[in-house]
């Protein structure tokens, strides 16, 4: 099984719940600032993902892999930051209960 195959569940779960959130208050602010969180995570991914790598510390089967790399790390390593910055957001809102017209007077 290749590394793409095992990503596309998580990032099906990701589009599905952040989906779930679009009628909740300021879904354009979350996903604005997810896609800074996104950007910040694949930055940080790129360069610790590459050191270990370097550093010997953790090795890719190739067979296993798309080819594709930023830096030294595998494009598939940043699909887990990418969800999670979208997916954690996503939860949090799902699971905060939405106030009535009444509660807020």
């Amino acid at each position: 099984m290749t590394y793409t195959l095992i990503i596309v569940p998580f990032a099906l779960v990701t589009a599905v719940v952040t989906l779930a959130t679009l009628r909740r208050p300021r879904f354009g602010q979350r996903m604005a600032a997810s896609g800074i969180a996104a950007v910040v995570l694949v930055a940080l991914t790129a360069v610790f993902d590459s050191a270990m790598i370097a550093a010997g510390i953790v090795e890719y089967p190739a067979e296993h892999l798309s080819g594709l790399r930023i830096g030294l790390a595998p494009l598939e390593d940043f699909s887990y930051a990418v969800c999670a910055a979208f997916l954690v957001p996503a939860v949090f809102t799902l699971l905060t209960p939405t106030r009535t017209k009444e509660e807020t007077g």
